[in-house]
């Protein structure tokens, strides 16, 4: 008898201890989660709390779909999201194959690329707002004290523009996560292949073609999933360099949620748009892992 009950106080034991941090994640994660995918089947608004219990079904989600404003702020993040990540990893793997072949200085460089991820969106937000100030900003006085335009190129008012400021500070502010995951990928890579490769007569080229690339691929999948889905949520820095504009030029699918959801107070349709966003980033989180486990297939490694 003794020893049974010893036997299931030792099997309870994990539950136990987890018990703490299960409730934690029921409140913090699971609840509001539950409580966001009700709204977003019901008109609530935040001005007329008594709306969050009428359910009018799919209607948030039909109406959005519905929407051609919603399918070019749509597509926009997705244009957002392709050239970014492509920009960071070419970016992120240029910077690990040069820092990876200095011997000197290498500790410091790390550090130094480490910098960016250091600020906020916000700041970094703020930041790129300055710069591509048209009046006081240091792009424009610089290209106009080089001699390469007579006049203030309008880099936050131009749509165009705008979005490619845009770009630039949230290519500037990530690109060190592809090259930290791409330099450790580096630093893990056999050196026995790469040998082989330079004796059997292939060039920089071939190696880095047919052994450093396909090796470094998973990483660079494991950086695009991680940053995906950082990208997708991108909106401090929207809201702080253009709030959106020029008339809702620059808006991504996070922008319009706040702008739905806070300023014209509909809860209900701004949650509804959240969680198409959400399936966004899970189908690029999917796309991505199924891309690393072929990468990792390809190397001979674990599916």
């Amino acid at each position: 008898m003794i020893r049974a009950l010893r036997t299931r106080r030792v099997e309870t034991a994990p539950f136990l201890l987890l018990t703490p941090a299960l409730i934690t994640m029921l409140f913090v994660v699971a609840v509001p989660l539950v409580f966001s995918l009700w709204a977003s089947l019901t008109p609530y608004q935040l001005t007329k709390p008594a709306t969050l219990w009428r359910f009018i079904g799919l209607e948030n989600y039909r109406r959005a779909l519905s929407d051609s404003a919603f399918w070019i702020v749509f597509g926009r993040t997705i244009l957002f999201l392709t050239i970014a990540l492509n920009v960071e990893l070419l970016l992120g793997l240029g910077i690990a194959l040069l820092i990876n072949r200095i011997t000197w200085g290498q500790r410091t460089l790390r550090t130094i690329m480490m910098f960016p991820m250091m600020f906020s969106p916000i700041l970094v937000g703020f930041q790129f707002k300055f710069l591509f100030n048209d009046n006081i900003g240091i792009v424009n006085n610089a290209l106009q004290s080089l001699g390469l335009t007579d006049q203030a190129i309008p880099w936050l008012v131009d749509a165009r523009l705008a979005m490619f400021s845009i770009t630039l500070a949230e290519v500037w502010m990530s690109t060190s996560v592809f090259a930290i995951l791409l330099l450790a990928g580096l630093f893990a890579m056999p050196r026995d292949p790469v040998e082989a490769a330079k004796v059997d007569g292939c060039n920089a080229w071939q190696v880095f073609r047919h052994i450093t690339l396909p090796f470094l691929m998973p990483f660079a999948y494991i950086a695009m999933a991680i940053r995906s889905l950082d990208v997708a949520r991108a909106y401090d820095i929207v809201a702080v360099m253009t709030d959106g504009g020029p008339a809702g030029r620059t808006e991504l699918l996070w922008t319009v949620i706040a702008r739905v959801g806070y300023e014209n107070a509909k809860m209900g349709q701004a949650n509804a748009i959240a969680f198409i966003s959400t399936l966004l980033s899970i189908l690029f989180t999917w796309h991505f892992y199924r891309k690393l486990v072929a990468a990792r297939r390809y190397m001979g490694g674990a599916t």
